[in-house]
């Protein structure tokens, strides 16, 4: 096997969301003046991946120009491998509420790919909306390069550090930390810590962006430069490597004879990237009543619905609680949104047992949920003074679509049959001759 590869340099980002972004790991790898000149540097190949259409609004526009060692058309027939992700068929409708505990752990050798778990999803993967949700668990470096036709991927760690070698280069990503890849990048997931476990939405809508501040003004929320892209580092490597391709819910693989990740220099804006959630400037309250929660809205990927979201990324992290004469934790709701959660880490505000970091709940379309009793009780009876939620982050899948749980999802040990019981405590309190509060 020859093998080739840069000299190691520490790892290194660019900052900035939505940037027109450009590295070269060789000096005077990027063509200067046009991207596609007859002879490119070095004896490189140009190759254009776009994340949208030629002829979208230049605003929205998302591609990126490869300088690379052999360009990604040489390769021979897929074939569709024996064993699929879990997941991939969708359970009967319900509209009952769902709480997971954590993912057990995996079976010997699972990498990534094998990890993954489709838990629910609201459209056909060959429509261009929707999203599909799930939790991953894995022992094992990749060996393999993946990519997926089907969607953008939103990779929340929970428990392990993962190594993302994509074709732009290398994202290290932990827990508090999350990363994007765009639909159609090729990329390998390394355990440095050997394990790993966490969430991933599978995007098959717009591209996620950065959310409106309206009537915030010009700052707050996450900021475009915390956002980091990589800088381009390159595989020369001969050799068998296996490519995965996710294609319509489906994998299929490849034989190639050297590695996919050889991209020499790049330019655009179609790239992954990591965000680190402690960086997230929260909005809350000075006064009283609870804020709805789009205010902690990270990422978004609009629908054709004006105002309603194809996919948004929230979070829930710490944060002061000062709001005066206030039940401060989220009020008791039905809404028209359906609501995936996961908790990276501690406890939930509005939950007080059962759901645990690497844990999961779904409350769909007009289901009625909030605070168990236990919190409810503990909120009514609280002292309301200034204090400071610590030490968590729970997170929430929001989309504009009913998510049908997938079979798996559905026959799993980890899903707990007891979960209405949590709101079961909630006894009668109206006292007709007492007096208003």
């Amino acid at each position: 096997m020859h093998e080739q590869q840069q000299p190691e340099t520490p790892l290194a980002y660019q900052s900035g969301f939505g940037n027109e972004f450009a590295s070269e790991a060789l000096p005077g790898a990027l063509p200067v003046g046009q991207n596609s000149p007859q002879k490119v540097p070095y004896g490189l190949y140009a190759e254009l991946l776009s994340g949208t259409a030629f002829t979208v609004p230049r605003s929205e526009a998302r591609r990126t120009w490869l300088y690379r060692l052999r360009p990604s058309a040489k390769h021979g027939a897929y074939r569709r491998l024996e064993r699929q992700l879990g997941g991939a068929e969708l359970g009967p409708v319900t509209p009952n509420r769902l709480r997971w505990s954590p993912a057990p752990a995996p079976d010997a050798g699972t990498d990534f790919i094998d990890g993954l778990v489709r838990m629910a999803a609201n459209t056909e993967t060959s429509q261009p909306n929707g999203a599909s949700l799930y939790r991953y668990a894995a022992n094992r470096s990749m060996e393999r390069v993946f990519f997926d036709a089907d969607g953008e991927l939103l990779i929340v760690p929970q428990q392990g550090v993962l190594h993302l070698h994509t074709e732009l280069g290398l994202l290290e990503v932990a827990p508090l930390e999350i990363a994007v890849i765009p639909r159609g990048m090729r990329f390998r997931v390394e355990l440095p810590e050997g394990e790993a476990r966490g969430y991933l939405c599978e995007n098959h809508g717009c591209a996620l962006r950065l959310p409106d501040l309206g009537p915030i003004g010009s700052n707050g929320l996450a900021n475009p430069r915390d956002f980091l892209a990589p800088i381009a580092r390159y595989e020369d490597r001969d050799g068998p490597v296996e490519l995965v391709q996710k294609f319509l819910g489906e994998l299929w693989a490849t034989e190639l004879d050297h590695s996919p990740l050889d991209v020499v220099a790049w330019h655009g804006n179609n790239v992954p990237y990591k965000y680190d959630l402690r960086r997230f400037n929260t909005i809350g309250t000075v006064s009283f009543d609870h804020p709805d929660p789009s205010i902690f809205t990270v990422l978004t990927s609009p629908s054709a619905i004006h105002g309603m979201a194809n996919i948004d990324f929230v979070i829930f992290p710490p944060r002061w609680m000062v709001a005066e004469n206030t039940f401060r934790p989220p009020w008791f709701h039905r809404n028209l949104m359906n609501e995936f959660m996961g908790l990276i880490q501690g406890a939930y505000d509005a939950k007080a047992d059962g759901f645990s970091p690497g844990g999961a709940s779904l409350h769909n379309c007009m289901s009625a949920h909030g605070p168990d009793h236990v919190s409810t009780e503990q909120a009514i009876r609280a002292e309301l003074k200034p204090h400071k939620i610590d030490h968590t982050m729970a997170f929430m899948f929001e989309t504009g679509q009913v998510l049908r749980p997938t079979r798996d999802a559905l026959a799993c040990a980890s899903l707990q049959a007891d979960y209405d019981s949590c709101w079961a405590g909630l006894a009668k309190t109206f006292d007709p001759n007492g007096y208003p509060q």
